[in-house]
């Protein structure tokens, strides 16, 4: 089979480019042709056979200095005749698309569906949905204030406007509730094949509008397994990633406070830090990866994610229990379908301090509760690149 991998970022980035990166080399290693088509960019680290790539744009001062860079936001020309080069070069069997909003604009998927046309080929389209993005100009489901926030549900985008929920800018917010209103009322979407949603909670939030409803799957992010060397466990209490208000760390560091006995440790970056350095029990490590961040994890007695918005499909809950820590969760997002509750971990109400003491005293306290939870997560299981690149095949061929 002959994917085309599109997303607008081609070096390595963030969780999405991760993602294509990944399910680029397991569908090559399964014996696929894959290309990836995006924007040009010197860190590049894939590409196409006609080197076929689209000018980015710095949208954050382009717009004054250029009076097509809004244009270009909602509609590319140039994103259509490049991605026609590779189309008719390469003849790919699916297009998978991942973040292309505002770089290279649905647009894309208008060329994609007259390539079908025009050739009379079976080229099955599928979108992943990193974000929100298809229902939420600011793409996250908040508001200003960082707090959940559905008003534009139901296709109402003005709100976005209103309220300046792109980054605090009225131009902006404009932008993105007409980019929101162009492609609601395009055909653009309709033919996409099939929408691949990291959680059942996304696939909920984007079946509120018809025109998603009969396209959506929920497949979890796939993790790889990995091999682990036993290592004794050191009794603290462990958040890691992103350390802010919005992540529910100011709701941790609330429970904290009234467990002084108790140790708390914090890895990674935010504008929580300072409050965690004022805290005597709590111990700030800074921002951890590869072997040192899996040796905190298998250390601890407990990892606690109290998000207080959407989250989607969060690797660090995944990553707790795949070490061998219980993880107690806000009940947010996609959080509580990674989650067995009693068995692998807890949850609770997001943002109650009251209940996350409650449920931190419960496992620590409790006896053999922690042991027996510790032990259930050997059992848990998640997607592996086998299992969903076996169903993402199936979709491909459909």
């Amino acid at each position: 089979m002959r994917v085309l991998l599109v997303n607008k970022f081609l070096y390595a980035k963030g969780g999405s480019e991760t993602y294509v990166f990944k399910l680029g080399s397991a569908l090559t290693e399964r014996g696929h042709a894959v290309e990836y088509f995006g924007l040009a960019d010197e860190r590049n680290c894939v590409g196409n056979e006609v080197d076929a790539y689209v000018s980015d744009i710095d949208f954050n001062t382009g717009i004054k200095k250029n009076l097509t860079a809004p244009l270009r936001i909602i509609y590319n020309g140039e994103a259509r005749r490049k991605i026609r080069r590779v189309l008719d070069t390469f003849q790919p069997d699916a297009v998978h698309f991942n973040n292309i909003q505002f770089h290279l604009t649905p647009s894309i998927i208008l060329e994609v569906e007259k390539y079908r046309r025009r050739t009379g080929r079976k080229v099955t389209m599928v979108y992943t949905a990193h974000d929100y993005q298809l229902i939420c100009p600011s793409h996250g489901l908040f508001g200003t204030d960082l707090r959940p926030c559905e008003r534009c549900l139901g296709g109402n985008y003005a709100h976005c406007l209103r309220t300046k929920c792109v980054k605090g800018s009225r131009m902006k917010s404009l932008l993105g509730m007409v980019d929101a209103y162009v492609w609601k009322h395009s055909k653009a979407y309709s033919y996409v094949d099939h929408i691949i949603c990291p959680s059942a909670f996304l696939k909920k939030k984007l079946d509120t509008q018809p025109r998603f409803a009969d396209k959506t799957v929920a497949i979890h992010n796939f993790m790889e397994p990995v091999s682990l060397s036993p290592v004794p466990k050191e009794g603290y209490v462990l958040e890691f990633g992103h350390l802010s208000r919005d992540k529910g760390t100011l709701t941790l560091l609330e429970a904290a406070k009234r467990m002084p006995q108790v140790r708390f440790v914090f890895a990674g970056y935010g504008a929580a830090e300072k409050d965690i350095a004022a805290l005597p029990n709590a111990d700030y490590v800074g921002f951890q990866t590869g072997e040192e961040l899996q040796r905190l994890i298998q250390q601890a007695a407990v990892s606690v994610y109290p998000s207080e918005w959407y989250e989607n499909c969060p690797f660090s809950v995944i990553e707790s229990q795949m070490y061998g820590t219980p993880v107690i969760g806000s009940r947010m997002g996609g959080i509580p379908e990674l989650i067995r509750e009693g068995e692998t971990g807890l949850l609770f109400q997001a943002g109650n301090a009251d209940e996350l003491e409650e449920k931190l005293r419960y496992l620590l306290e409790t006896a053999g509760e922690l042991d027996r939870m510790t032990e259930n997560c050997k059992t848990a299981t998640f997607e592996t690149l086998d299992t969903y690149c076996e169903k993402l095949l199936r979709l491909y061929e459909e």
